[in-house]
């Protein structure tokens, strides 16, 4: 009876890790999405401290305090703009904690079955590449790192560390099936300590740009391991949990990767988000324009549609109380304000919706990539906030640039455009924004939030 109540918990803790999930794919409902996968968290902890074998409550109950401590002031005090590091450092989490598992279940029994023993390498493997690779994701994300690391021959070191690690991996196999004998320790330390070293060596080459698509596909990598793992102890939750997580992470990954019309390879080993590819042989025609704050307020004031593009730019001068201010003034002047998202802006799927959410722009001004781009030929201004190469025209005109094919927003449609830039310099990806040389651009040059007060004190004038 005790143990079929606790399967029944760990059913149900599955059951609203779904709901949850289901929850958070809109915005409308994500709040209540993150309560019911709380909820099933807390009903799976509470269920674990009734296992039959379960002894060391102490450690248990202390864990559980330290980490739920630390979890919610970190939560507390993170700065939405910082939302990205902190998915980065807790997503590794839970692939350094599916490695760990599948570390004592090696250490603990000398005995497997041959597909407890496979699955359980196979979820140690992923679970500490996603852990390690975690963890430098979220040093380029918080600047810790600030450089990419490229060098000749670096993907084939890639596979050679990786194919060593998948080696040892059926060594610590055979030893634990009784095909091979010898100290399973030595064998097992090598083993993590090379998979752990395969997602540092994966991560350092790519950059800031590529990041949305490596967050979410650690995500999977992390989802997958606690499912693998789940198996390897008899978990129905941790099955259930991980093959959500990892198929959604999985599923997210393809979007991410297709939003920027690449493919998951060429992410991982080109090492496009680093340095770009080459930039454009004879640089964009033309010349940019500067214009004063004065001047763009003017111009969105007396319009009848103003299409808002943010990006990274304004995460990172925390401008989006700023933003949703001046949307606001422009409206009560008759102006039909709309905002436009890239899928891949900023630095993790859905940073910039987190942020405009966070200022209280309601959802329903807020539209993707699909649903915006055939206003922007009917909008008479369109202001981009600290973006770059997700509005890039050569992304759609120049078959000769890196980024071609990549599906952008056509700002350049637009019958005004106003750039809102720290400076001169290109995108993530390395390369000159043919946007910001347009007839019909200007840019407007600072920190977003310090212009965006100038432009909202412009439009209270006219």
């Amino acid at each position: 009876m005790r143990a079929d109540l606790i399967q029944l918990s760990y059913v149900a803790a599955a059951v609203l890790f779904i709901l949850g999930l289901k929850g958070m794919s809109s915005p409308r409902t994500a709040r209540r999405g993150i309560v019911w996968a709380g909820v099933g968290m807390l009903v799976a902890v509470i269920a674990t401290f009734f296992e039959p074998d379960m002894t060391n409550y102490l450690l248990m109950v202390v864990a559980v305090a330290i980490g739920g401590s630390v979890a919610y002031v970190a939560a507390r005090r993170v700065a939405m703009t910082d939302m990205p590091q902190m998915v980065a450092i807790y997503n590794g989490m839970g692939g350094g904690a599916a490695a760990l598992i599948a570390a004592n279940e090696f250490l603990r029994s000398t005995t497997m079955t041959p597909s407890f023993a496979i699955l359980g390498v196979i979820g140690a493997l992923i679970g500490s590449i996603s852990f390690s690779g975690s963890m430098i994701a979220f040093a380029k994300l918080q600047g810790i790192i600030k450089k990419s690391f490229l060098f000749p021959g670096q993907n084939v070191l890639n596979i050679l560390v990786l194919a060593a690690a998948i080696v040892l991996g059926v060594f610590v196999t055979l030893q634990h099936t009784g095909h091979l004998g010898g100290p399973v320790g030595p064998t097992l330390g090598l083993f993590f300590a090379l998979a752990l070293l395969y997602g540092v060596l994966m991560t350092l080459p790519i950059g800031g740009a590529d990041m949305p698509v490596v967050i979410s596909l650690y995500n999977a990598f992390t989802g997958l391991a606690v499912g693998l793992e789940g198996y390897v102890l008899g978990n129905a939750a941790l099955i259930i949990a991980g093959i959500v997580v990892g198929s959604a992470g999985t599923l997210l990954t393809q979007l991410m990767a297709k939003a920027m019309n690449r493919s998951i390879a060429n992410v991982l080993f080109a090492g496009f988000g680093a340095h770009g590819g080459q930039e454009l042989a004879e640089g964009p025609e033309g010349s940019m324009k500067e214009a004063a704050p004065d001047d763009a307020a003017i111009t969105m004031a007396f319009g009848q549609k103003v299409i808002i593009v943010p990006g990274y730019g304004m995460a990172v001068a925390q401008a989006q109380h700023k933003v949703w201010e001046l949307a606001k003034l422009l409206q009560e002047k008759g102006v039909q304000v709309k905002f436009a998202i890239h899928p891949v802006a900023g630095r993790m799927p859905g940073h910039m919706n987190v942020l405009l959410a966070e200022a209280g722009v309601p959802y329903d001004m807020i539209y993707d990539l699909d649903e915006i781009n055939g206003d922007f030929p009917t909008a008479d201004a369109a202001l981009v906030i600290g973006a770059n190469d997700v509005v890039n025209p050569a992304a759609r005109d120049d078959p000769g640039s890196p980024i071609y094919g990549m599906p952008i927003l056509d700002v350049d449609k637009a019958q005004n455009v106003i750039v809102v830039k720290r400076g001169r310099g290109a995108g993530f990806a390395g390369i000159e924004n043919k946007l910001f040389y347009g007839d019909n651009t200007r840019m407007v040059y600072g920190d977003a939030q310090d212009v965006v007060s100038k432009l909202i004190a412009g439009v209270k004038k006219v």
